[in-house]
């Protein structure tokens, strides 16, 4: 197993999740459907929506895994944030970073692993939207494309929950818990 190489803006992209607030807090229906829409869509058993922190992954939302986080040194997402584009991994035991992780060789045996960064608005990459099969696949273009698209709106939720948070001077959960916002009037 080969542990990811930290991204040589490290200090900066850990000062940015933790602006974001998001870490160890409570479950929020928008990050809940996404993992639901892109485990349905991608016909996958695990979707997450994962911060990479210092030294652990932590996942703010989850379909089909039990665990809330796990060890950086053995996270796929911890490689992922090392791109400005999507990791693909077609089948983990053929490739030499990850053919010997645990997650690998034991539960939940991953094979197929698809992370796409989440970033802030200043570009710094603070996790990953991924899917995890256990059976080895990959992605087409529309696909691909359709990843691309959730981890964006993924994004884009993590920047209004900061702005919010600039304004309020704690951290917000937007007032309205549907996964589409309601128009600002004003």
């Amino acid at each position: 197993m080969i542990s990811a190489p930290f991204p040589q803006d490290e200090s900066l992209r850990l000062l940015a999740l933790q602006r974001c607030q998001l870490l160890d807090t409570t479950p929020e229906t928008f990050f809940d459907g996404i993992v639901r829409l892109a485990a349905a869509h991608f016909a996958v058993p695990i979707a997450l929506v994962s911060l990479v922190d210092t030294d652990r992954q932590w996942f703010k939302a989850k379909h089909g895994l039990d665990a809330v986080a796990s060890c950086r040194d053995h996270a796929f997402c911890a490689h992922a944030i090392l791109q400005d584009d999507i990791l693909e991994i077609p089948d983990a035991r053929e490739d030499e970073r990850f053919h010997d992780n645990p997650f690998v060789t034991d539960a939940p045996h991953i094979r197929f692993y698809a992370g796409c960064p989440l970033t802030d608005e200043n570009g710094y990459r603070l996790g990953t939207l991924c899917l995890i099969d256990a059976q080895p696949r990959t992605l087409s273009d529309d696909q691909r494309t359709a990843l691309r698209l959730m981890a964006q709106l993924v994004s884009d939720h993590i920047q209004i929950r900061d702005l919010l948070n600039t304004f309020v001077g704690e951290p917000a959960t937007p007032p309205n818990p549907s996964p589409f916002p309601l128009p600002i009037e004003g």
